[in-house]
């Protein structure tokens, strides 16, 4: 794998100058990825199942971060049954998977019930809140606005 990620802009990302004989398609701009970027808190090159990767208890709401940068936001969350998150906004798009049971997701105070294998997209900047009808797991992924300057 590269220690390069390419940005579809004609500027430069993070004020980096690309490095050279990079392979950067044309209109890209290339940047170096930095460490503490890269997923963390689960094995490599290993076949996983995500719900074993955080459990339930009782009364809680369990989480595990992937991955967490100012662009990126990749965490398990396991509910216990009666637990949930209380209506909040994010400055990225947030997309949920739902790896087990059933969540309720309320966006714009509409609420929709999402089972396992489901996926929910919560846009950005618009309020939403998630409760656990009984116990689920999640995957959560935030992606925020890169903004170049």
């Amino acid at each position: 794998m590269s220690k390069y990620e390419h940005i579809n802009s004609s500027k430069k990302a993070m004020n980096l100058e690309p490095p050279k004989n990079s392979e950067c398609p044309p209109g890209h701009t290339t940047y170096e990825v930095e460490p503490q970027s890269m997923i963390r808190n689960i094995a490599k090159d290993e076949t996983i199942d995500l719900c074993t990767l955080v459990d339930y208890k009782t009364g809680q709401v369990v989480s595990r971060t992937l991955a967490q940068n100012k662009y990126l936001n990749l965490t398990l969350f396991a509910f216990s049954k009666g637990e949930g998150l209380s209506a909040h906004k994010s400055t990225g798009d947030a997309m949920v998977q739902v790896l087990d049971g059933t969540g309720i997701f309320t966006v714009n105070e509409q609420a929709q019930t999402v089972g396992t294998g489901y996926t929910i997209v919560l846009p950005a900047n618009v309020s939403h809140a998630v409760y656990a009808q009984e116990n689920f797991k999640m995957l959560l992924t935030v992606v925020k606005p890169v903004h170049i300057t």
